[in-house]
């Protein structure tokens, strides 16, 4: 059966040849010019690691709604993050994780339905890039997300000419500004375009590190249960951040 997930070959070959989210915009530049009835929805996800803070982007709509949707109707609430690979993701979302027996295999479950893609140049897998998982593109050529299966990037850090290099072999243009979020924060370069970024986490960052760093099973499950709960925050938490970022 086919699962979410990308295959082990295809992270391996990346390990071997690497040269070398979040958006790449600031959150100043990223508000500029939204409406004042359109402001950015956020989402606090609870783990036995700490929480972390998600703000999902209006650029995506379709994945922002149907996200705001889940997270309302508790679909989230105790499901594991079922995947971790350290210097790469943690990925979740999975309706049979819940309660999920050791040894079981997770990665195939979704609402019973997929969101069309939205992929944008200006929304890049930095680290703290909260993107869609999917089915890969000999059954998914329309690269259609999971409705519920996500991943958050950990990924690594690379150097200006690394990335240079990185974006002419792929045939994409990097801003200066997406070179730099690369090479300061780190990402998974090779995801863009290939998978729907849809939100980025703004608080809490170092969870990631903290999931990424467990232990694993043969199939990056995590030894110990890694556990979530979703909560929608409120206006003015939108409110408090602006002002603490200056904006």
């Amino acid at each position: 059966m086919l699962s979410f997930r990308f295959s082990r070959s295809f992270l391996l070959a990346l390990v071997a040849g690497m040269v070398f989210f979040a958006s790449s915009a600031p959150l100043q530049a990223q508000d500029e010019g939204r409406s004042k009835k359109e402001k950015m929805q956020l989402v606090k996800i609870t783990t036995p690691m700490g929480e972390m803070t998600v703000m999902l982007y209006n650029e995506t709509p379709q994945h922002r709604d149907n996200f705001v949707k889940l997270v309302e109707q508790g679909f989230y609430d105790s499901l594991l993050f079922h995947r971790v690979i350290e210097g790469f993701m943690i990925q979740g979302g999975d309706p049979n994780s819940k309660g999920a027996a050791k040894g079981a295999q997770l990665g195939n479950g979704g609402p019973g339905y997929q969101i069309p893609a939205e992929m944008t140049d200006a929304l890049i897998h930095k680290k703290g890039a909260l993107s869609a998982a999917r089915l890969g593109d000999n059954v998914n050529p329309q690269k259609e997300s999971s409705g519920s299966q996500f991943y958050i990037v950990q990924g690594k850090t690379y150097d200006e000419a690394s990335i240079t290099s990185f974006a002419d072999r792929m045939g994409r243009n990097y801003t200066e500004e997406q070179k730099a979020a690369y090479a300061e924060v780190g990402g998974t370069p090779h995801l863009d375009g290939g998978y729907t970024v849809f939100g980025e986490v703004i608080e809490g960052m170092e969870v990631i590190d903290k999931i990424a760093a467990v232990s694993t099973d043969p199939r990056d499950r995590p030894v110990q249960d890694v556990t979530m709960r979703m909560e929608l925050l409120k206006p003015e938490k939108w409110g408090k951040i602006q002002k603490e970022m200056g904006n």
